[in-house]
């Protein structure tokens, strides 16, 4: 009778468990409306060429620059910051999670999580990407995204040979052991192992890529050569006018250029049509038409944006700058279509959020070669290739050059791989306040073939 009695008694409130759950699952799953996700703000560092200003400084000095700036601008309490994230492609070991030692070194609470992602040249569109979605899963209210490169420093390594010998010199007990590795260690001693500058699938560096993209959709050297005296023009004018509103000043604390200001990007150099003709090919020689005039340079600089929900930005009294509405990735083949990632994803984009071009107001593309920024820009406007490629019915169409990177771009303002993302989105919105439009799309290529779509609404 007990083990009865029991046995009902669990039956019924087994019966109550599942009502009660099955009614918190129907809750659960009735939808909710996501928060919008803006752009409080974002700034950066200057951008300048690597081996000179910022030579003797590390990465993580770049970094915390920037984050503190963006704090000194935006005036966002640490306790409001949820999360922090970090790109960066060339990472030194000993701050291989560079947004917490660069956060800490800030001053930021160390109970803030920071972590750093890596996906080359889009690298800080994929942590802004992470801190929005954390947003919209309601993990946090705000949440910093940035990154950086420091491409004066690259890491240069001993080889394997030599790497190996010291390991096991190490652990060597007897003496006849210990000179046997020292001599096949100090035997490679001399023959360091430098950064891979090529793709690891493909063996073949970028610029390589570059060239023969430029061949295969007939981009000349002269538009190429043309393209990057528009891009330095542009940047030069936008300097001037004091548009850059998003690079900070930041002080040289140590090192032969200590006591130093750098207030703007050192990178812009107007040529003359004559001046860019005589330079020879610098991938494919000698008849390729990539060259040092017309490719980005190796850049060192960081950036940093301060993301947020809509209501906590009107809730604290900001007037956020943009809406951040669609984000895309996309990947190619790495072979033939490297850098062919801007003409995948702008279609794609638009096509999920129901626009076509004409309702773009603003471009950033990032600009890795002249050629291959052009060679994309043919792709969306060839038959063939849509079709054949993208599987679309017809050419997509003719991107407006006089709404295509009016402030410069990576030719002319440079390109630190970690941070370019970011800035790419500080003057989408910028560019967006400043022109009165509503639409901006934002557009990058990245090793491996991988490519970043971004959709920004001007915030009224």
């Amino acid at each position: 009778m007990i083990l009865f009695k029991s046995s009902n008694l669990i039956k019924n409130n087994f019966l109550k468990s599942v009502l009660v759950s099955n009614a918190s699952i129907t809750t659960q799953q009735q939808p909710q409306t996501r928060p919008n996700v803006v752009l409080i703000d974002a700034v950066r560092t200057p951008f300048v060429v690597s081996n000179t200003v910022f030579r003797e400084l590390l990465a993580v000095d770049l970094q915390r620059h920037a984050l503190r700036a963006l704090v000194d601008r935006t005036n966002v309490p640490f306790e409001d910051i949820g999360h922090i994230i970090c790109g960066q492609v060339v990472q030194e070991c000993r701050t291989s999670n560079i947004a917490r030692e660069a956060a800490i070194t800030a001053g930021f609470p160390d109970s803030i999580p920071c972590n750093t992602v890596t996906l080359a040249c889009i690298s800080s569109a994929i942590s802004t990407q992470n801190i929005a979605s954390m947003i919209t899963n309601g993990y946090l209210k705000a949440g910093i995204a940035g990154g950086v490169e420091l491409l004066s420093d690259f890491p240069v390594r001993y080889n394997r040979k030599a790497r190996l010998s010291m390991i096991d010199f190490q652990k060597a007990k007897k003496l006849d052991a210990k000179l046997k590795y020292g001599f096949k260690m100090l035997a490679n001693w001399f023959t360091p192992e430098l950064p891979a500058v090529s793709e690891f699938t493909t063996g073949e560096v970028m610029g390589n890529s570059g060239d023969r993209l430029a061949a295969a959709f007939c981009v000349s050297r002269k538009e190429q050569d043309d393209f990057a005296i528009r891009s330095h023009t542009f940047a030069e004018k936008a300097t001037k006018e004091n548009k850059l509103t998003d690079v900070v000043p930041m002080f040289v604390p140590y090192g032969p250029k200590k006591g130093q200001t750098v207030l703007t990007d050192n990178g812009i150099r107007v040529s003359t049509k004559e001046q860019m003709a005589k330079l020879k090919a610098a991938f494919i020689k000698p008849h390729g038409t990539v060259t040092a005039g017309n490719s980005s340079y190796l850049t060192d600089g960081a950036s940093a944006a301060l993301i947020s929900s809509e209501s906590y930005a009107l809730q604290k009294g900001y007037k956020p700058k943009a809406f951040i509405r669609e984000t895309m990735f996309v990947a190619q083949d790495p072979k033939d279509q490297l850098l062919l990632s801007p003409a995948y994803v702008i279609p794609k984009l638009l096509d999920k959020a129901g626009l076509k071009l004409q309702d773009v107001d603003v471009f950033e593309i990032h600009e890795a070669f002249a050629g291959q920024l052009l060679a994309n820009l043919k792709a969306l406007d060839s038959d063939w290739f849509c079709q054949n490629y993208m599987k679309r019915n017809a050419k997509f169409g003719t991107l407006p050059m006089e709404k295509l990177n009016l402030w410069g771009g990576s030719l002319s303002l440079g390109h630190p791989f970690g941070a370019t993302g970011v800035r790419l989105l500080a003057h989408a919105a910028n560019r967006l306040k400043d022109e009165g439009g509503r639409y901006a799309v934002i557009a990058a290529c990245a090793a491996g073939g991988h490519g970043v779509g971004m959709l920004v609404e001007a915030y009224k």
